[in-house]
């Protein structure tokens, strides 16, 4: 004791305190834009970024690393590019990208990042899957054996189709392609009033590349037939940015998988990849890609193989659900020798001409 002081006191005291301090290091991955250009930014940093991560830019607008250089990271704007300027900071958020899926989207018009666009209340779910994921293999899968009936009658006598299956729908524009595919979807209705909850088909309709004035005419023919209290449609309109177009085939296929993976049946319409194709030529070629045929990438086979290979009816031992996808091609001149109707018609397990 010195001066009425206790120093063995003070200096238990300064322990506990110094013990008692907790101040942890938060360490975020950063970056910062060096240049905007049609939706596709690159960004000097994000050194540990991994390809498909999800970024979020200083205005809060989300992005998706799509390149990675030794210095430079190429992000593609999920977004109006113009409120991402030189300079903004931006954060890796260590996730990839995922959209909500569940009942509760069905009736629902949302866009390429399952945010409702249909003027609806906020959609309620706690699920939540990752828009890229690996297609079933092998051994999960199960020999589509069970007709999904279309109620075109020459198509379900002559091309049946069956659930699990991959049928490309495929001509000129203004032929009646889209009208088959709603035909296919209002029709589930009434079958699906007579069967049982798991034999009911679910469906998904995707917009790419359309006139929103389209988009609503389609809308409103579902819901006035009542189709659309079994579907979900998923846009991405003309006036979108590339990279939206380019998320909603897939965007759309997840909502589906959900479906499937639950042991119950969806219809999955893509209208139409030629659009997507050319969407992801643009982003390509902004991100310096060297072009191939047609000035498409060269990975644009995998970019649709990957997606529509997702398709597929599940084993016993998986819940016996199934995935049935309807793609859409539009062909110029009836031309289907060109380069993605080929790469399409090679994946798809048949063709309606």
């Amino acid at each position: 004791m010195k001066n009425g002081i206790n120093v063995s006191e003070v200096v238990n005291i300064i322990k506990e305190k110094v013990e008692a301090f907790d101040n942890p290091v938060k360490r975020e991955n950063i970056g910062e834009v060096i240049s905007v250009t049609d939706g596709i930014a690159l960004v000097y940093g994000l050194k540990k970024a991994k390809f498909g991560e999800k970024v979020f830019f200083a205005s809060g607008i989300e992005g998706i690393v799509f390149d990675l250089d030794h210095d430079i990271a190429g992000i593609v704007i999920l977004g109006n590019d113009r409120d991402v300027k030189e300079g903004d900071i931006v954060k890796c958020s260590g996730d990839v990208v995922q959209v909500p899926v569940g009942h509760e989207l069905l009736g629902r018009v949302v866009n390429a990042l399952g945010y409702p666009i249909d003027n609806g209340e906020e959609i309620r779910t706690k699920n939540k899957m990752d828009m890229e994921s690996k297609a079933p293999g092998i051994i999960d899968r199960k020999s589509v054996h069970e007709p999904l009936q279309i109620g075109i009658k020459i198509i379900d006598l002559l091309i049946p189709i069956g659930r699990g299956q991959r049928e490309l729908i495929i001509g000129d524009r203004q032929i009646g392609k889209t009208t088959i595919a709603l035909d296919t979807i209002i029709n589930q209705k009434k079958i699906n009033d007579e069967v049982d909850e798991n034999q009911k088909v679910y469906c998904v309709y995707v917009a790419i590349g359309q006139k929103i004035s389209t988009v609503a005419k389609v809308v409103n023919k579902l819901k006035e037939s009542g189709a659309l209290e079994y579907t979900t449609v998923v846009v991405a309109s003309a006036s979108d940015c590339a990279p939206m177009q380019f998320l909603a085939p897939y965007a759309g296929c997840t909502i589906g998988e959900f479906f499937r993976d639950n042991g119950m049946h969806c219809l999955v319409v893509y209208d139409d990849l030629s659009k997507h194709a050319v969407a992801y030529r643009q982003m390509s070629l902004l991100l310096r890609r060297p072009p191939g045929r047609e000035a498409y990438p060269g990975d644009i086979f995998y970019v649709h193989s990957r997606l529509l290979e997702r398709a597929a009816k599940m084993s016993d031992e998986k819940g016996q659900g199934s995935l049935t996808a309807l793609p859409i091609i539009e062909t110029q001149a009836g031309d289907v020798s060109a380069y993605v109707p080929t790469n399409v018609i090679s994946i798809t397990d048949g063709q309606i001409f």
